[in-house]
């Protein structure tokens, strides 16, 4: 784990110019500015290690009663099929997967062909949900790598794949054969086929050797990998943080000078893969992670910049409001990614606040006027959907308001329906050093006071917490017309 106490320095970076889609030749100078050991290939096998029973902790009664009546029916009906990727991982860690994969030769076609309660899905990637209730069981037929032969000899056609011009897979339905499939994985340890029924485990890549080290480690090599799919650098991370592994080196050094390519991806593809990042109880290291690697920038920009200009603060109310995500989410309490952007864009907003003020714009319009540009273009890299955002908002307005109490201020305060998420987020503001002279005790005060202590305090208070006197120009009545 990244030591808290160390502060960033300022990076350099490629340039955001590539928001807008670098040419392909600029790609490929990119990756030849890697050196050559950071792209060496993880080692792999023609034909798999095959781990018998005997030596595994596995067994078809610790995975799911339907996952493993999929792959039966599968073989029954004459197709290759095993459970694979994050649940033999995760199994073999003990730890409880969160879902069951199935990998198959039968192709999604035939897939819901053999179940009646199977649902085709996706384009880009296409597969079956197989539905048992509430519990899904997905099901994706093995692949092969672009340009590779099919079991008939024939390259498949670009209606089956298409890549963009600087390397980015578009659509990956390439079919091939479990060797094809397992070397077009993305981490060795998600490279593991389990048998269900001799209970054996096929390993490709020496990824039950990168579990018992615990190490993250790209199939082939990692720049490329990057390239065809950046999003991979954010799963590198996360399954660090969710696991406690390290990222194997080779597999972490092309990062920094990659992580731009991430401006490439589509902004909700983003906030979905923020969310996994962030709030899968493990967040405060993530964050570690992605900021030691260079990748927090291109999803929070702004942020990033308040970290290089106010590091103290910044990094402190950051670390704590996910410190505190990870401490509700770990005991089952519910969370909202509202708060949470909230408080990660937090830092960007007084700066430009400051600066509209100083054009001469009043303090509140002000702050509502920064927060919707800050919001506008946070949303062109996370595209934060407006369930969140509205609330996320109704948060930051509130902030100006907690300050004015006077009168009935801070009882209306109280019945509106954001309070409590607003009144915890000045508690974030202030534990992050921010001074507010005691306004977050005051309000702990007034919650729990009777009538006549919150009206004591309302009178201690004076004029100072009423805010700025707006200057109303009363109209004057006409005068009543005299009667004759």
């Amino acid at each position: 784990m990244i030591a808290h106490d160390i502060h960033p320095v300022s990076k350099p970076r490629l340039g955001l110019e590539y928001a807008g889609g670098k040419p392909a030749h600029m790609i490929r100078k990119l990756l030849q500015k890697i050196p050559y050991p950071f792209g060496r290939p993880a080692h792999r096998r023609t034909t798999p290690a095959v781990i018998p029973a005997s030596q595994h902790s596995l067994s078809r009664e610790r995975l799911s009663r339907n996952a493993v009546s999929v792959v039966d029916r599968l073989q029954q009906a004459g197709y290759e099929a095993f459970a694979v990727g994050g649940c033999v991982r995760d199994l073999l860690l003990d730890i409880t997967p969160k879902d069951f994969d199935i990998a198959t030769s039968a192709t999604p076609e035939q897939v819901r062909a053999t179940f009646r309660n199977a649902r085709l899905i996706g384009r880009r990637f296409k597969l079956v949900h197989v539905h048992f209730g509430r519990e899904i069981i997905e099901v994706a037929t093995f692949r092969a790598s672009h340009g590779e032969e099919t079991e008939d000899g024939e390259v498949q056609s670009d209606e089956h794949s298409r890549q963009s011009e600087s390397g980015r897979l578009l659509r990956d339905n390439v079919y091939g054969t479990l060797e094809q499939d397992a070397q077009r994985r993305d981490f060795t340890i998600n490279s593991l086929y389990y048998d269900v029924r001799s209970g054996h485990i096929h390993d490709f890549a020496n990824g039950l050797h990168d579990i018992r080290n615990r190490q993250i480690r790209l199939i082939g090599n990692p720049a490329q990998r990057y390239l065809e799919d950046p999003v991979r650098m954010l799963r590198a991370v996360r399954f660090a943080a969710k696991l406690g592994f390290e990222i194997e080196p080779h597999s972490a050094a092309p990062l920094p000078e990659m992580a731009e390519l991430l401006h490439d991806i589509p902004s909700a593809r983003l906030f979905d893969e923020t969310l996994k990042l962030l709030m899968s109880g493990q967040g405060e290291r993530t964050f570690d992670l992605l900021h030691h690697h260079d990748l927090f920038a291109p999803l929070f920009p702004d942020t990033d910049e308040a970290i290089e200009a106010d590091p103290d603060y910044t990094l402190m109310l950051v670390r704590q409001a996910l410190r505190n995500t990870d401490e509700r989410i770990n005991e089952g309490r519910p969370v909202t990614p509202a708060f949470l952007f909230a408080a990660m864009l937090w830092p960007a907003l007084p700066q430009r606040v400051k600066e509209l003020e100083g054009r001469g714009i009043p303090s509140i319009p002000a702050h509502q006027q920064a927060a919707q540009e800050l919001l506008s273009e946070q949303c062109r890299h996370t595209a934060i959907p407006k369930r969140f955002s509205i609330p996320l908002r109704e948060i930051w307005d509130l902030q100006p308001r907690l300050e004015r109490r006077t009168g009935r201020r801070a009882d209306q305060m109280l019945e509106h329906p954001r309070f409590r998420a607003a009144y915890d987020f000045l508690l974030l503001r202030e534990a992050a050093g921010e001074q507010t002279d005691g306004l977050g005790s005051w309000w702990t005060r007034y919650q729990d006071a009777s009538d006549d202590q919150r009206r004591a305090m309302i009178r201690d208070l004076g004029d100072g917490a009423a805010g700025p006197k707006r200057n109303r120009n009363r109209r004057k009545r006409k005068p009543r017309a005299q009667a004759d």
